[in-house]
């Protein structure tokens, strides 16, 4: 019977984190296929039983090189590997933002998360906001960032990649609009877009995660807590660099928040999963300020999340396990995609005529 592949790795700036990630999926799911995204580009099976630093210069030593083939999915030397439906634990980059979910779905294969539009909204945050604007939803006012004009509000400033997450190559407190400007050339994380936030000191972050099935279900409230360093943000040392990713970030869960705060807060939550057309787990993130009765935003939505948010679930209480047998079982009774041939009939080429005719 066909196993699934955690699939995990990928060319981001997120390789490393989505790594930890795969990695605890595939303890996880005994007799699973552990498929590594290097960073140059390839496809590797590898060994289920590798720890993190194995990965720490590349490829691992006995991997096997792997191609994926439309119509086929995964074939080594000899065959296509069967795979029941893979698990993407890519963070970030080409496996986040639609470019993998696009070739599993030319491979055949099926698999966890969002599908292709889902995914490409997550990752731009411009989009994002805008999609959130317009649904009336509340949100700190974002705008792309140009060389050659000013943001429409006043600062200090959030500078952030348009396409990207985890905190990464953020600039917080940028105090003007030159300054912000001036990032756009030294930030390398900001070479394919960036997007201007009014910076909120007073502001903190609070998050939980949201799952599409068996049923839309929500996690605990976390407030995530700044590391020693005490930034003007959360940032990805805050977030990633305790040891197993986001499971040893620092957070209070759940959160302390007042019985209508909390509310509001998951109401917003569930607006947001039917805006981005939710499949499997994501990290909803928002914004708060004071005691958060007044002040409460939108802020991003993580589509795939460091260790897939599995430290969310104490209540209602969901293991990692059932997680990933729910995320699988989606996977395979709920397509990422339908392609449809419909009104295809060939009425348009017979009454079509000689192509010759038509270019002339």
């Amino acid at each position: 019977m066909p196993a699934p592949a955690v699939l995990f790795g990928g060319p981001s700036p997120e390789h490393d984190v989505s790594i930890l990630t795969g990695l605890q999926a595939v303890r996880a799911l005994p007799g699973a296929r552990a498929v590594y995204w290097a960073k140059a580009g390839g496809f590797w099976e590898v060994d289920a039983d590798h720890e993190a630093g194995a990965f720490a210069d590349g490829v691992p030593r006995r991997s096997e090189r792997l191609r994926l083939v439309a119509g086929e999915g995964f074939v080594g030397k000899r065959r296509p590997l069967a795979v029941s439906a893979v698990v993407n634990c890519c963070h970030g980059g080409p496996g986040e933002d639609g470019t993998l979910q696009g070739m599993l779905d030319m491979a055949g294969l099926a698999y966890t998360g969002p599908n292709v539009p889902a995914a490409a909204l997550g990752m731009d945050k411009l989009a994002f906001g805008q999609v959130v604007t317009a649904a009336g939803l509340p949100s700190l006012p974002r705008a792309l960032l140009a060389a050659d004009a000013d943001p429409p509000f006043p600062g200090p400033y959030i500078v952030k990649p348009r396409f990207g997450g985890s905190s990464i190559g953020i600039d917080a407190d940028v105090a003007d609009a030159a300054t912000a400007r001036a990032r756009l050339a030294a930030n390398p994380h900001l070479r394919a877009g960036a997007v201007v936030e009014p910076y909120r000191p007073d502001a903190y972050d609070l998050n939980l995660a949201a799952r599409s099935w068996p049923a839309l279900s929500l996690s605990a409230v976390e407030r995530p807590l700044r590391g020693d360093r005490g930034g003007p943000i959360l940032g990805y040392r805050d977030k990633y660099l305790g040891g197993d990713g986001m499971v040893s970030a620092p957070r209070q869960l759940p959160a302390d928040l007042a019985p209508a705060v909390e509310a509001r807060l998951r109401e917003l939550a569930v607006a947001v999963a039917g805006l981005v057309g939710l499949r499997g787990v994501a990290r909803i993130d928002f914004l708060a300020a004071g005691d958060g009765t007044e002040d409460l935003w939108v802020n991003e939505v993580n589509t795939i999340p460091g260790s897939l948010s599995k430290y969310l679930w104490v209540d209602p209480v969901i293991s990692f396990a059932r997680l990933l047998a729910d995320l699988l079982d989606e996977a395979v009774h709920r397509p990422a995609f339908h392609w449809s041939t419909a009104g295809a009939d060939g009425t348009a080429l017979r009454s079509a005529g000689s192509i010759a005719s038509k270019l002339a």
